[in-house]
C-alpha cells in the first residue's frame, strides 16, 4: 500500500519517478494564464489569514461546500474568517476522490510543510499555524511567487485597464515578469446595450475619443492593443461559449452599431455576427503585433438565475455546455490563414466530447511558421483534474504532437494554486513512464526526460517569446 501524497505521488512506475524527480520538479513555470491581481502582486500584500488566502474568490471550494451543504453565509457571507475555515475543514474529507482533495494537501505540504490531513479535528491548530506563516514576509505575494519558482505570470485585464500595477512591477525590476494579457469581452458583449454604452464611455476616456462609429470603435482597439504591447502584453484572451463566423462588413457593422447605440435590442443573428465581425479584427491586430491569441470555449454561465442575483457573476454556478464548436472554428481560423492574418493560437475546451475533433481542427491550420502555432490547450477548469488531464495528454499525443506542447497553466485567482503545476508534471510522468514500461516508447530517460522539460517550461518560453531581450 503506498502511502497518501508521498514523494511519489501519482507515479507508478521507476521509469515514471526518474522523468519526474530528476527532470521535472526543478523545472520554474510560466503561469501565461491566471487571475491573479496585480495590485495584490505590486502592493506585495501579506494576507490576515489562511481564509483570506485559500476560500476568497475560489469558487471551486465554494461548490464543494455548497453541495455538502454548508450555509451560503460560510461560504460568501459574513462568517469570521476562522468560521468559513472550519466549514471548509469539515468539507475537505468528504471531497475524497475529488481533485480539491489533493490540491488542499498538496497546497499545505508545498507552502507550509503541513503533512496532516484537514479535518474538523485538525482545522484550528492547521489554521493557526498556516496563518501565522502567511503574516510573514516569507509568504507575501511576492514571497509565495517566488517559493514556487514562478518566473513568468500572465494576469487577464481589461482593454480600459490603466496597466498601472504592471508599470510599477517593471520599474522595480520585480524578477517574476508579470505581464498583462488583453481580455477584450466587453468590447463585443453587445447583447445589452446599455452595459455596452456604458463601457463604450470607459473605452472614451481612456483613448481621448468617442466610437461614434464602428470604425471608430476599431480605431480605440487598436490604441488599447497598441497601449499593451507597449506594456509588455503579447497575449490576448477571450472567454466564450463558441467562437463566430459569417462577419459583417465594414458598413453592415456600423449599421447595426448605430441601432446598439440607440440603445435597442439586437437579433441574436445580429449580436454573433458582430460579435464575429469584432473578434475578426481583433484577431487580425494580434497577427499583426505578434501576439497570441487563446480562446476558452464551452462553458454555460451563470446558470442560477437567483445566486446570480444574490452574488453576481463568477461566483461558481457555472458548468460545461454543449455548444457547436467545430465548424464556426474551422471558418474563423479559415477567414484569417486565407489572408494570412492568423495569430499563433490556443484553444481551450471544456466538454470533452469535443477534444478530438477540436485537436485535429488545430492541426488544419499549421503552417510550418513556428512549431506548435495551434495549440491544444491544457485541461481547463472542470477539465483541470487527473482525468481531464489525461484525456488532454492523451488526445494531444494520438492526433498531434505532445513534444510541441507548451504545458500547464493555474487559471486561478488563488496565490496558494502553483501545486497544479506539479501535479500536471507527475501526471505526465507517470504517461510517459507507463509507455516506456510497456515498451511502447525506448527506455532512453535522458532523451524523454528531456521532452519533459520542454513541455514543462522550455516550449512555453519559447512561444510566446517573453524572455528574447533577456
Amino acid at each position: 500500500m503506498k502511502p497518501f501524497l508521498d514523494k511519489d505521488f501519482l507515479l507508478y512506475s521507476e521509469t515514471a519517478k526518474s522523468l519526474y524527480h530528476d527532470f521535472a520538479a526543478e523545472m520554474p513555470i510560466i503561469d501565461y494564464h491566471c487571475h491573479l491581481s496585480p495590485k495584490d502582486i505590486a502592493e506585495d500584500r501579506t494576507f490576515n489569514n489562511i481564509t483570506e488566502a485559500w476560500l476568497e474568490g475560489d469558487h471551486y471550494k465554494w461548490r464543494a461546500m455548497r453541495a455538502n451543504g454548508v450555509d451560503e453565509a460560510y461560504i460568501t457571507g459574513n462568517k469570521s474568517p476562522k468560521e468559513k475555515f472550519r466549514k471548509w475543514a469539515e468539507t475537505v474529507p468528504d471531497t475524497f476522490r475529488n481533485p480539491l482533495f489533493h490540491w488542499t494537501h498538496l497546497e499545505l505540504q508545498r507552502y507550509f510543510d503541513i503533512h496532516e490531513i484537514l479535518n474538523a479535528d485538525t482545522a484550528d491548530n492547521i489554521y493557526e499555524e498556516a496563518s501565522a506563516k502567511l503574516k510573514s514576509k516569507e509568504y507575501s505575494c511576492r514571497g509565495l511567487l517566488q517559493k514556487m519558482n514562478v518566473r513568468m505570470v500572465g494576469t487577464t485585464d481589461d482593454p480600459c485597464d490603466d496597466l498601472a500595477y504592471h508599470k510599477q512591477l517593471r520599474y522595480e525590476g520585480f524578477e517574476v515578469k508579470v505581464l498583462p494579457t488583453f481580455r477584450p469581452d466587453k468590447l463585443y458583449a453587445v447583447e445589452n446595450p446599455d452595459a455596452y454604452i456604458d463601457y463604450l464611455g470607459n473605452l472614451r476616456d481612456e483613448v481621448g475619443f468617442p466610437a461614434s462609429r464602428f470604425h471608430e470603435l476599431i480605431a480605440s482597439i487598436k490604441n488599447r492593443i497598441d497601449f499593451f504591447h507597449d506594456s509588455g502584453c503579447r497575449i490576448s484572451d477571450h472567454g466564450l461559449e463558441n467562437l463566430y463566423s459569417n462577419p459583417y462588413t465594414i458598413t453592415e457593422a456600423n449599421t447595426i452599431f448605430q441601432i446598439v447605440l440607440k440603445h435597442k435590442m439586437l437579433s441574436k443573428e445580429q449580436i454573433a455576427r458582430f460579435k464575429a465581425t469584432v473578434l475578426l479584427e481583433l484577431a487580425k491586430m494580434y497577427h499583426e503585433k505578434g501576439w497570441t491569441q487563446q480562446f476558452h470555449l464551452g462553458a454555460i454561465r451563470n446558470n442560477n438565475d437567483r445566486m446570480l442575483r444574490t452574488l453576481g457573476p463568477d461566483t461558481g454556478f457555472d458548468s460545461i455546455g454543449d455548444f457547436p464548436q467545430i465548424s464556426v472554428l474551422s471558418q474563423f481560423f479559415n477567414r484569417l490563414d486565407g489572408s494570412n492574418q492568423l495569430a499563433q493560437t490556443i484553444v481551450y475546451n471544456l466538454n470533452p466530447a469535443d477534444n478530438e475533433a477540436l485537436a485535429t481542427m488545430m492541426g488544419n491550420f499549421n503552417d510550418g511558421t513556428i512549431a506548435g502555432k495551434m495549440q491544444f490547450g491544457s485541461g481547463w477548469w472542470f477539465m483541470d483534474q487527473k482525468e481531464g488531464m489525461e484525456r488532454q495528454i492523451n488526445t494531444l499525443s494520438n492526433l498531434g504532437l505532445l513534444s510541441r506542447f507548451i504545458g500547464m497553466l493555474t487559471d486561478s485567482r488563488s496565490f496558494l494554486s502553483f501545486p497544479r503545476h506539479e501535479y500536471f508534471r507527475r501526471i505526465l510522468c507517470n504517461l510517459i513512464g507507463e509507455d516506456v514500461e510497456s515498451g511502447q516508447l525506448p527506455n532512453d530517460v535522458a532523451w524523454l526526460g528531456k521532452h519533459v522539460q520542454n513541455i514543462c517550461y522550455y516550449n512555453a518560453r519559447q512561444y510566446f517569446g517573453f524572455y528574447k531581450n533577456d
